[in-house]
């Protein structure tokens, strides 16, 4: 078969669709599957094949909507921005969140304070949650390019819980993305501009008339459309000039005309009474943001790597298709250049797409909750809904180093031989400070001293008259979110290999390597890597015959799974 041109758009041919490129479309397009989904997709034409990926399956599963553990209350909604401004407010004003002072007794403010400790502790669990239900989308989804769509729109306008601190708005900003996420890139811009989370994280609330705040002016250009170098200083102090007046009332876009900057604004050469709207279709005009934007896309879906003049050539194609993501993924998935070698078993998956891969290969059916997929994402350097900054995370090499590339192999150790003995939620972990200030508490101390610094004099208590205790409050707090928060299902991965390979024909311990390392690698093992395989389940099974070990094989094919998962092929797509 005639090879494949790198740089080359025009579709393959129908004589050059086969097994292996279904299953390299199944990857980047989606998170990988199984030995038959990926023989479903090869037995359609390749056009076909693009197309099922871009629209999804007609016959895909119903998934639920996420379900609220009912943290929320609308007094809330003016959660002051720490724990400082939270007792300053009650002290002010007698109420706070919804909770008044105290009218006598101890610690008057000690409401305010849990209060505060309560939303914050109750956000992130939520957060968590809501983290969960999307894993839990990717890997169920019969439409695995919108997750992977939304997966990286994600990281390109990337917000997080740490600053936001409302699980409400990101989940609301996920759904936005996931709307327009194959859509027009100029709806998806602007509705991600005048999106709730987004507001909030780049500090909309300070641009106003006469004091404009540039952080989201910035952002728009150097990371979301423009990239670094692409506009000057002034063009930002304009465009924070015209997008003055936009926040949110709680989870809806506002436009407060009273601190808006209704004067003549000068941007990219253009001279006019510009508002944030009019900034984002300026934007949209300059040839740059369709080269930015479709070269990101091109890198996170076929290669890392790609010239200036081929950058060039896909902004144009982008830009000739009105901004329209879905028929420029399509070009991209059909073309020479998507099934290439240069293109082929060359990512690096992400933490995210490490999990979702995974248990998608091992045909699972739901996100098991053993290992914690936030756990791992810490771990490994992702968490889904706490980008480390406003740029994202960084991709490819970024994501392996010799301590990375042990931990994910903890990680596969974790999914084949899960530990049900020592796991323990890490939901229900209430740190160190929670946990002792209960301790204290229920030998019987006083408030005062139960929350004193570890090692500190009982005497540092004496005539202390408290307005509230911060570590009381802490306390407080998470046993309220605890009281309301919805368990994370916590089955380990439910996948039985002997009943697997015993369907798909495996009859030795030979053909049981051979089978496994096809189901979960895009490259073939090497020939001393193939027999160590084999040798190593045929001795654990004391047989080469997998009928003459019948009852007990499960153990030997999990070590064998768990050997491929180690290896550093593993981490390619």
């Amino acid at each position: 078969m005639a090879s494949l041109a790198e740089g080359n758009l025009a579709p393959i041919s129908a004589s050059q669709w086969n097994v292996e490129r279904a299953a390299h479309l199944l990857r980047r397009a989606g998170f990988g599957g199984t030995p038959a989904e990926i023989a479903e997709l090869a037995a359609l034409s390749p056009a076909e094949a693009v197309d099922r990926m871009i629209h999804g399956r007609a016959d895909g599963p119903v998934l639920p909507d996420f379900e609220d553990s009912g943290f929320w209350e609308p007094c809330l909604a003016d959660f002051p921005p720490s724990r400082p401004a939270t007792t300053d407010q009650a002290a002010e004003t007698g109420e706070v969140m919804g909770v008044r002072t105290k009218p006598s007794g101890p610690r008057p403010l000690q409401p305010a304070t849990n209060r505060f400790f309560y939303w914050r502790r109750a956000s992130m669990l939520e957060t968590r949650r809501v983290a969960f239900w999307w894993l839990d989308r990717m890997l169920r989804s019969g439409h695995p390019l919108e997750e992977k769509m939304t997966l990286f729109w994600h990281g390109h306008f990337a917000t997080s819980e740490e600053k936001v601190r409302d699980y409400r708005k990101m989940k609301l900003q996920i759904d936005t993305l996931r709307a327009g996420g194959l859509g027009s890139f100029r709806d998806l811009l602007t509705a991600v501009a005048k999106d709730p989370a987004m507001l909030v994280f780049l500090d909309a609330t300070y641009n106003v008339a006469g004091a404009p705040n540039e952080n989201f002016g910035r952002e728009v250009m150097e990371l979301f459309t423009l990239g670094v170098g692409n506009y000057t200083e002034h063009d930002i102090r304009e465009a924070a000039r015209a997008f003055t007046g936009w926040g949110n009332d709680d989870l809806e876009f506002r436009f407060d005309e009273t601190k808006h900057d209704a004067g003549d604004k000068t941007f990219f050469g253009k001279t006019g009474a510009f508002d944030g709207d009019d900034i984002l279709s300026i934007i949209l005009e300059q040839d740059q943001t369709a080269t930015y934007i479709a070269t990101k896309i091109y890198r996170f879906f076929v290669r890392e790597t790609i010239s200036p003049d081929f950058a060039r050539e896909l902004g144009a194609l982008f830009r000739d298709g009105d901004y329209r993501i879905a028929p420029f993924l399509a070009t991209l998935f059909a073309s020479e250049d998507f099934y290439c070698d240069a293109s082929v078993a060359t990512h690096i998956m992400s933490p995210t797409e490490l999990m979702v891969s995974t248990y998608r290969k091992l045909g699972l059916d739901a996100m098991p909750g053993v290992p914690d997929p936030y756990t791992v994402g810490k771990t490994l350097g992702q968490i889904l809904l706490y980008p480390p900054t406003v740029a994202g995370w960084s991709e490819g090499r970024a994501w392996i180093t010799p301590g990375l590339l042990f931990e994910r192999g903890n990680f596969a150790r974790d999914v084949v031989f899960p530990d049900m003995i020592s796991f323990v939620d890490p939901n229900h972990e209430p740190g160190d400070i929670v946990r002792r200030t209960n301790d204290n508490i229920n030998a019987g101390m006083e408030i005062t001293a139960a929350t004193l610094e570890e090692g500190a004099a009982p005497s540092a208590t004496a005539g202390i008259q408290e307005s509230f205790n911060t570590r009381f409050g802490n306390l407080m707090g998470w046993q309220e979110a605890m009281r309301k928060l919805k368990p994370i299902p916590r089955a380990a991965a439910q996948f039985d290999l002997t009943k697997t390979l015993a369907a798909e024909g495996a009859r030795t311990t030979e053909e049981a390597v051979d089978l496994l390392a096809a189901r979960l690698l895009c490259v073939p093992l090497t020939a001393p890597s193939r027999a160590a395989l084999i040798e190593m389940l045929t001795s654990e099974l004391g047989t080469s015959d997998l009928a003459e070990a019948e009852g007990y094989t499960e153990y030997g094919l999990r070590l064998v799974a768990h050997a491929i998962m180690c290896t550093p092929q593993y981490q390619l797509a």
